[in-house]
């Protein structure tokens, strides 16, 4: 179940990173941000209504513990994607994306040393294997085509991305339903806050990016829809395995990031890349054999 979960995030995570890079010629990094979670909040009201009429499990206990992991993937998830528009400035679709997907073995090293993650020496293996793959990936013209700025955000992106889903797999195991429900919680209350969030700041400090996002309805829309689609498909794989193999795993989303990149966006991708998704399909075949 974790697998096909996993599958789906990636996908619509794919289109999703496609329409933001769209979006982000038009409009601000914060209104980029912001348009992956505007309509997504009632999506995922949808879901969980839906999930209830399906089975009633009954309403969790909401803890302390439970706040804190959601206040804390909300802000992490909320700068991931601000560094991820930043990157699409600097890189084309593919690379940009390609490199925020460190997040996989920052996971690893974080979940081991804070969360109690345990990987086995396949499973290491896997993880590691597709952080090389990334790494070749993101460079253009070789590894000393890599600025330092670009390596940074990159880096800064995939930890932010990596806390948001390891905090996200907490606030999840802190309820006391069970899976998809405990997920379908912690996706409600996260995009929420971020939309929460996100709107009050505009309504502040820049109005003209929220008429730049109602003048755009069908790409903020299709933007919402897959990264919500995509947020399902993580959150309840995440409720089910351990976060680096599902991340190791979603690493599989670069396969359709250059099929987007190359028959949408009519990007052109290298053919050195081809190593990289040989490497990227060997760690997944080893996470999942694992």
């Amino acid at each position: 179940m974790w697998i096909l979960l996993t599958l789906l995030a990636a996908f619509m995570q794919a289109w999703r990173n496609a329409f933001q890079s769209q979006l982000s010629k038009e409009v601000s990094v914060a209104g980029v941000t912001l348009a992956r979670f505007i309509w997504a909040g009632p999506i995922a009201a949808v879901y969980l209504v839906g999930l209830y009429l399906w089975q009633d499990v009954g309403v969790p206990d909401f803890s302390g513990r439970f706040i804190g992991f959601i206040l804390g993937a909300s802000a992490m998830q909320i700068l991931a994607t601000g560094l991820m528009v930043k990157l699409f400035k600097q890189q084309n679709f593919a690379i940009g994306a390609g490199l925020a997907k460190s997040e996989a073995v920052v996971a690893a090293i974080l979940g081991t040393v804070f969360f109690g993650t345990h990987l086995s020496p396949l499973g290491w293996s896997g993880v590691l294997l597709g952080g090389v793959a990334i790494f070749l990936m993101s460079a253009k013209q070789g590894l000393r085509s890599l600025s330092l700025n670009t390596v940074l955000i990159g880096l800064a992106c995939g930890t932010s991305f990596a806390l948001t889903s390891l905090w996200v797999r907490e606030a999840s195991l802190c309820l006391n339903i069970g899976f998809p429900h405990s997920a379908a919680w912690v996706l409600l209350f996260v995009i929420s806050l971020q939309t929460l969030v996100l709107v009050s700041y505009l309504l502040l400090k820049d109005k003209s990016t929220l008429a730049a996002l109602w003048q755009r309805p069908k790409l903020t829309l299709l933007t919402s829809t897959a990264s919500c689609l995509g947020s399902i498909g993580w959150f309840s794989a995440m409720s089910l395995q351990a976060v680096p193999y599902v991340k190791t795993l979603g690493q599989v989303e670069v396969f359709f990031m250059i099929l987007i990149a190359t028959f949408w966006l009519k990007e052109k991708v290298k053919i050195k890349d081809m190593l990289g998704l040989v490497l990227i399909a060997m760690a997944a075949i080893l996470v999942m054999w694992e």
